[in-house]
């Protein structure tokens, strides 16, 4: 992850003093179809690739990995600010169609329970036997704060991460927005044939919204566990398409806010 170095004054003690601090970097990425334009997102540069290939995936846009035929940089920018994404010559775009959706403008997708009903016409719930113990879930924000090298340096990043249900990392992303960071981590997984993740968690370092809720149904994950609060809309999302979803997970506490016959709680 790129970061950049800056000129602060702390004021610490009672005194004022100049010092350096280390910021992360924010910059838009356009996503080209075909070398059509088709989003530009505020993102921290780095795994690129990743993130515009789980943004197509969790949008929609394409179902497996042989529709993906390329993912590599717009040599025409100089800023390696854009990135082109070319599909098999099967697969087609409706252009017309998303830009009445709004991803010209948003990379954050719907919202409110028509939303729900659309994305469920394109992905069915889950379903999975998949479960984890409350005391290997209690443990999964730390593992995830492990691999946040440029958080440790900048404290600007949010972090999403992939564990499996015994409680190994598969991967970790950082990014400046918490929905890039899901699509990283789910990118990753489309693009070395890891998916669906239906023996999965995923784990947000922020709170948990409907669009990460959104994303984690087209990967097919059973649990999705927050840092942070949920909102209402993706507590109703996971319970209409059986996902648990688990609020304020940290230290020596949880909240489950649906899916709780997936939680084995330590005693029971």
């Amino acid at each position: 992850m790129r970061t950049t170095r800056q000129q602060v004054v702390r004021w610490t003690g009672g005194v004022a003093q100049r010092s350096f601090d280390e910021l992360a970097v924010e910059e838009p990425l356009e996503i080209r179809v075909d070398t059509r334009s088709l989003v530009v997102t505020m993102r921290t540069p780095g795994n690129d690739d990743e993130l515009a290939a789980g943004f197509l995936f969790t949008e929609g846009l394409i179902r497996s990995r042989e529709e993906l035929r390329d993912v590599r940089p717009n040599k025409r920018n100089r800023e390696s600010n854009s990135i082109d994404v070319f599909l098999a010559p099967d697969v087609s775009v409706d252009f017309k169609k998303l830009a009445r959706r709004g991803y010209a403008s948003s990379s954050c997708g719907l919202c409110g329970k028509e939303s729900i009903k659309a994305i469920q016409r394109k992905f069915k719930p889950v379903r999975s036997r998949m479960k984890m113990a409350s005391n290997h879930l209690l443990q999964l924000p730390e593992r995830l704060r492990a691999a946040q090298p440029t958080f440790e340096r900048t404290g600007g990043l949010h972090a999403a991460g992939i564990f499996t249900s015994d409680g190994q990392l598969v991967i970790a992303r950082e990014d400046i927005g918490r929905h890039n960071a899901v699509d990283k981590v789910i990118g990753y997984g489309f693009l070395n044939n890891l998916l669906p993740f239906d023996e999965h968690v995923l784990v947000v370092s922020g709170r948990a919204s409907f669009e990460i809720m959104q994303k984690s149904l087209a990967a097919r994950l059973p649990m999705v566990c927050a840092v942070s609060a949920p909102s209402s809309l993706a507590a109703e999302f996971a319970r209409t398409n059986l996902q648990t979803l688990v609020g304020f997970l940290r230290a020596e506490r949880l909240n489950v806010y649906a899916g709780r016959s997936r939680v084995n709680f330590s005693g029971e």
